[in-house]
């Protein structure tokens, strides 16, 4: 019988240490095929509590028509996207702190977004106000004039007007973990923080989303003066 040589121990341990090397690189391959933006650390915990206390307080709205809406469990600052306003401005979402935001990305090519359209611009037209707003950002990468003539075509007239040429603001938030298609919706806290997010349109207007936007605008109110 031939017996079995036995690497000597320093050899066991190069093994090892090549081991382990190599299961972290697996690791880091996986999440950049994936896109596993979700193991991203996010240091704003504190910030962001009360946007995850008020998705607690909103989850049992998430229902019938809305009901696709994830709500959020953890703290998470949603990035600080930049894109132009109608006049050509660059805005970026923390333009927006203090007041809760729904942030919807959209395209022309997307047939789902014009389903949803209308739903937004009614839902902007009920509650925009000094407390909320719909910042409905349109991606398309070509040309400027086919987003204007689309939301003419809808009759939308609530809504401002936002774009991004680029599409980068989808790509930030893909990276994020929080865009997977299109359209793609955020709920937004008064402080930047994510309440909720959606792949995919909603009848945002309909009773049960009046009824979920309003509650978490209401939170939000309660939160600031308490």
């Amino acid at each position: 019988m031939t017996e079995q040589s036995v690497p000597p121990p320093d050899k066991i341990g190069r093994l090892r240490l090549l081991s382990v090397v190599a299961a972290v690189g697996v690791v880091a391959i996986l999440a950049g095929v994936y896109g596993i933006g979700r193991l991203r650390s996010n240091p704003d915990t504190a910030a962001c509590e009360p946007a995850v206390n008020i998705a607690k307080r909103v989850a049992p709205l998430a229902q019938g028509e809305v009901a696709a809406l994830t709500l959020a469990h953890t703290p998470f600052r949603v990035p600080n996207i930049a894109f132009k306003d109608g006049e050509g401005h660059e805005r970026r979402l923390a333009d927006w702190h203090g007041r809760t935001v729904l942030l919807n990305l959209w395209a022309t090519w997307c047939v789902p977004c014009r389903r949803e359209m209308p739903a937004l611009d009614k839902l902007e037209g009920d509650l925009g106000g000094k407390d909320f707003e719909v910042v409905a950002v349109n991606i398309d990468t070509r040309d400027p004039n086919k987003p204007l003539a689309f939301l003419k075509d809808v009759g939308v007239t609530h809504l401002a007007y936002y774009s991004d040429e680029t599409a980068k603001v989808f790509q930030e938030l893909k990276l994020a973990g929080k865009a997977f298609g299109m359209p793609t919706t955020l709920l937004v806290g008064r402080s930047g923080c994510e309440i909720g997010e959606m792949a995919g349109p909603a009848e945002w207007a309909s009773p049960d989303g009046i009824k979920l936007v309003s509650a978490a605008v209401g939170a939000a109110q309660n939160a600031r003066e308490n």
